[in-house]
């Protein structure tokens, strides 16, 4: 129901043509555009003719059931309809501090939606919190600190502020698939020790952070994950080199010259 392509279909159903018949060819083809993919799965690709079996069990299709699916896309279309009003209010009511939007939705994973609700949660400069720390343990997306006798027995976050850990999980997971980002980098480098989730939760802690040095001192975004990349290549280069003539081979790193055209 919420696809374009099923909601494209949906209607298609609750209305005859004038035979009589629910479904053709000529509307399927020009519905669904004659193909409608739900998943990566070549498999699972269907075409007109398939659609036009499917949909030709609802010849048969009870008149209360029509009336419910069509009041079901009533309310849909209706609650859209309040979202994008909601939206609307929210960027008139920001209007003032567009340009702190626009600094936060430069970071890689966050957006103008998300940054308008991360901007009325904690205030266009975060000038509530003293620092960073303070800002992800008021979120609560820093590790926790549970001690009984001097010993540990526990490192779960705290519960904080539930919309900002939703918003920044949501931001996290879209951040690490940002090819060439420093939040890549580090998810590739964390989540075979940590796992996914745990790893999810340290790159919110540091968009947490990043958060608080965007808003509070004013600066913008700077992508830094080809540097890193670069020097992390060097490190690791310069260490295996020493480990071998530690092992007695004779190793020499390779310079690239260039030809003049």
């Amino acid at each position: 129901m919420i696809g374009q392509a099923y909601r494209r279909l949906v209607p298609l159903v609750l209305v005859k043509d004038s035979s009589g018949a629910l479904v053709t060819g000529s509307e399927v083809t020009a519905q669904s555009e004659n193909k409608t993919r739900v998943a990566h799965n070549p498999n699972q690709c269907c075409g007109k003719l398939q659609l036009c079996d499917a949909l030709s069990a609802c010849t048969e299709l009870n008149p209360v059931y029509r009336r419910l699916l069509k009041m079901v896309l009533e309310e849909l279309q209706f609650l859209e309809q309040q979202i994008v009003q909601l939206e609307q209010e929210m960027a008139s009511l920001l209007s003032q501090h567009q340009e702190a939007v626009q600094r936060l939705a430069e970071v890689p994973g966050l957006g103008v939606a998300s940054a308008q609700q991360i901007i009325a949660e904690v205030g266009a400069k975060a000038a509530t919190f003293a620092s960073q720390k303070h800002l992800s343990s008021w979120v609560g997306a820093c590790p926790g600190d549970e001690e009984s006798a001097g010993v540990s027995t526990s490192h779960r976050s705290p519960k904080g502020n539930r919309q900002m850990r939703r918003i920044l999980n949501q931001c996290a997971n879209a951040a690490v698939r940002t090819k060439g980002s420093i939040f890549e980098i580090v998810y590739r480098r964390l989540v075979l020790r940590l796992g996914h989730n745990q790893t999810i939760g340290a790159i919110a802690n540091r968009l947490c952070r990043l958060i608080w040095i965007i808003l509070h001192r004013g600066v913008r975004y700077e992508e830094r994950g080809q540097s890193v990349c670069e020097r992390l290549k060097r490190t690791r280069t310069a260490r295996m080199i020493r480990q071998l003539r530690s092992l007695g081979y004779h190793v020499e790193p390779l310079t690239v010259q260039l030809n003049p055209a």
